[in-house]
């Protein structure tokens, strides 16, 4: 017979009633038992499950979710859902059982015990569960078993209530301070605890490890890939609804193509293409992006995520403020975008020996090396205080001038690179955008939109606000933010692939749209440009710093991970990307 719970008791014992009584009044949200679980693991992982609502469920939460589930499949077993007020805890018992005429706490892991022995984030979850059991029935619970599945240990607890209230009570403080406070713990738990938490590519310890030290290369606990995809509609007229736990594409004529939600990264709505509400609202539950751009290839906008990211959002506001900081941020960005472009442009130089005796291509290479030596006086400069009362914003302007000038060393320069013929309809006279007005121009803008996209969408992964930048000013046409964290990648993702596949001849004039004051993309261009822009990004490589490989795609996510730790962690890992 499946044993009902107790029934509710309203009566409290004294130390239960002067427990937080003070702090009844403040209406603070309950702690989920589960919470203190992963505060006794690791501070830092309660702050970044709690405070800032970020949570992954990996292939360890799945296997513990599938045994909780085949266990409330059991007749025999009994959970309760309890709350307390006076405790300022709730959470969900897996189980109960009654001993001796008194109630004994059951808990469930998937792991192995302690060479027998509790965990000391399992021994504190009991507690807690014992305690809201306690206050629940008006009974004193004084054992705890702990079944571990995996090595199938039962380990039990002797329990003393006035211990177990001290020790939760301590443990619940301390959650309430994480709470009210904006700064993330530091990593402070072992290496070993690292590897088998669930946050690990969030939190990236072992790169603050790393930053910190600066000896041995960290192992890698970010994925090197995303198993999820980037889905791009294009077509013009398709409709998107919910059926279930996947998402079905209607196309015009008719035929519907189904789409596991688990295997979509993110939606990007090319044009007229339509979503509707209910389909919107499963991809804001499953965490799916969703991204709007015009028919012409102009970012429109995103599907934003809630109010957790709060913390993060102020800690980059007061960052930002600090205005040494700032400088340096945009002269490593600016001087990353530059070195790319020299090394590129010195590689391509030494493949084909004729540009070396072209005068242009060694005055713009020579030009390009004075802007690298003028960005690291500067930092120099601002880093050791030469100056008394730094003009920082003339400095961010001497920045953003130097960046102006080597773009327009760059574009001056990749003529040279193409190799076409003068007459050639993808011939390349000079940067010119919003319209383009020449198909090379076309390409450069519809990719650079694609690079923006994914930008803005791994900085609203991470919980930074787009709208504050280091380098860009604010504009209302774009995020400064994301057109910062694309000057790392402008180069390495569109401008090499491009021109790689301009000079394999692999596009055609009928891939254009081509009006006398406009040229756009066709259906066939734009699904081509995607192509190559997506297979870019799966490409591998091995981070210069890091000294690990991993996607391009993945490597956007981490390069705005490194921003936050600038501020949020160890700095100095940021805009390390080079060209080999």
């Amino acid at each position: 017979m499946k044993r009902d719970p107790p029934a509710p008791n309203n009566g409290i014992t004294d130390s239960f009633s002067s427990f937080f009584a003070a702090d009844k009044a403040a209406e603070e949200p309950l702690i989920r038992v589960m919470a203190l679980h992963a505060l006794a693991y690791c501070e830092r992982l309660f702050y970044l499950e709690e405070v800032e609502e970020i949570r992954r469920a990996d292939a360890q939460v799945y296997d513990g979710r599938r045994l909780h589930e085949e266990l409330e499949k059991d007749e025999e077993a009994a959970t309760l859902e309890l709350a307390s007020e006076t405790l300022g805890l709730k959470g969900k018992l897996d189980g109960l059982k009654r001993k001796s005429g008194g109630w004994v706490v059951v808990e469930h892991k998937k792991g192995k015990s302690q060479k027998g022995a509790p965990w000391p984030s399992d021994r504190l979850q009991v507690l807690a569960y014992a305690l809201l059991l306690a206050e629940h029935t008006g009974q004193e619970v004084k054992e705890a078993v702990i079944h571990y599945h995996a090595d199938k240990q039962k380990v039990r607890l002797a329990l003393d209530q006035e211990a177990a209230l001290a020790e939760v009570q301590a443990a619940v403080v301390r959650a309430r301070e994480l709470r009210a406070s904006l700064e993330r713990p530091p990593v402070s738990v072992s290496e070993k605890l690292c590897r088998t938490c669930s946050l690990a590519p969030e939190c990236l310890p072992e790169e603050e490890r790393f930053a910190l030290t600066e000896t041995d290369k960290p192992q890698r606990l970010f994925p090197a890939d995303d198993d999820r995809r980037i889905v791009h509609l294009v077509e013009q007229g398709l409709t998107i609804r919910r059926d279930g736990e996947q998402l079905v594409i209607t196309f015009p004529d008719g035929s519907k193509k189904p789409l596991p939600g688990m295997n979509i990264l993110s939606l990007v709505l090319h044009g007229n293409v339509q979503i509707s509400t209910q389909a919107i609202h499963f991809c804001a539950a499953h965490d799916i992006g969703v991204h709007w751009l015009s028919y012409g290839g102009h970012y429109v906008g995103a599907l934003s995520p809630g109010a957790g990211r709060v913390q993060r959002r102020n800690r980059q506001y007061q960052a930002l403020q600090d205005h040494p900081m700032q400088v340096q941020l945009a002269r490593r960005l600016v001087e990353a975008k530059v070195e790319n472009q020299l090394r590129y442009l010195l590689r391509t130089v030494r493949t084909q020996t004729d540009l070396d005796q072209v005068p242009q291509v060694q005055q713009g290479l020579s030009e390009l090396r004075g802007s690298l030596g003028e960005l690291h006086r500067l930092g120099e400069a601002v880093a050791t205080s030469e100056l008394a009362t730094p003009p920082f914003e003339e400095i961010l302007e001497q920045i953003r001038g130097h960046e102006g000038r080597a773009g327009r060393v760059y574009f001056g320069l990749v003529p040279y690179l193409l190799k076409l013929a003068p007459d050639d309809f993808l011939a390349f006279q000079g940067r010119n955008r919003r319209p383009p007005k020449d198909p090379f121009n076309a390409l450069l803008s519809f990719g650079y939109a694609l690079l923006y996209r994914d930008c803005v969408a791994a900085l609203l992964a991470v919980g930074l606000e787009p709208a504050l930048g280091v380098l860009h000013t604010p504009r209302s046409t774009a995020y400064p933010l994301a057109l910062d964290l694309m000057e790392l990648f402008r180069l390495i993702l569109w401008d090499i692939p491009l021109i790689g596949s301009v000079n394999r001849r692999q596009w055609q004039k009928s891939d254009f749209e081509i009006t006398p004051n406009q040229v756009w993309l066709g259906l066939d261009g734009r699904r081509k440009a995607i192509q190559l822009y997506e297979g870019r990004k799966q490409e591998k490589w091995k981070h210069p710093v890091l000294q690990y490989s991993l996607s391009y795609a993945r490597t956007l996510e981490l390069e705005a991970r490194l921003l936050e730790k600038e501020w949020t962690g160890q700095p100095g890992l940021f805009a390390k990307l080079r060209l080999r």
